[in-house]
């Protein structure tokens, strides 16, 4: 990733390796939801964190992206499903 100097957006080079944070209540229901939602693309799925009591739960979902499209695709997939609280 490069910094644009002119508007300090980022320029990604595709394919690129790319990292989703998904936090949700169930660690079971987000890779069952991740598993559903990229069932043809080659991924990984591992606990980052959880919270204090337990309710919480953090997941690293990293997976190979060949273009923007497929990135912020795979994003908003993720985003808009139930299991999924937030997406970083």
């Amino acid at each position: 990733m490069i910094l644009n100097e002119l508007d300090q957006k980022a320029k990604i080079d595709y394919p690129s390796r790319w990292v989703y944070k998904i936090i949700g209540l169930s660690c079971g229901e987000l890779r069952e939801a991740v598993a559903g939602l990229l069932q043809d693309c080659p991924y990984t799925i591992s606990l980052s964190n959880s919270s204090a009591t337990g309710k919480y739960h953090c997941m690293n979902v990293e997976m190979i992206v060949d273009s923007e499209e497929k990135r912020i695709a795979v994003y908003e997939a993720l985003r808009n499903h139930p299991a999924v609280r937030i997406v970083l």
